[in-house]
């Protein structure tokens, strides 16, 4: 089982991905990113693309596509938390969206 970070590791990996958009989730040791893509076909590629790296880290997103937004919730349930697998996915998620912007998904300030 992956073990939560610590608030020293969460201070250290937490503000490169909010430069990236990602942010907390409230009430929730969680992060989130609103993709944004230019349509449905490129949202849809970006989350089969991403379900292949979920699978292969065995660690699964929650997730919502309404259109050419793809709203991404990561955390770590068995751990009750973040984990370096949230940091991993949420990196690789950010190199698979080529071309998407990031909609508005909060501050990291709650989980720093």
């Amino acid at each position: 089982m992956a073990e939560r970070l610590t608030p020293e590791a969460r201070r250290a990996v937490l503000p490169a991905l909010a430069e990236t958009g990602w942010g907390a989730v409230e009430g929730r040791e969680a992060i989130r990113k609103v993709f944004v893509f230019r349509n449905f076909v490129e949202a849809f590629g970006f989350m089969s693309r991403a379900a292949l790296w979920a699978e292969k880290l065995d660690h699964h997103p929650e997730w919502f596509n309404v259109y050419k937004t793809v709203d991404v919730t990561l955390a770590t349930h068995d751990a009750g938390g973040l984990t370096d697998l949230d940091v991993k996915l949420a990196k690789r998620m950010d190199a698979l969206a080529d071309g998407a912007t990031a909609g508005d998904a909060g501050s990291m300030a709650a989980l720093l």
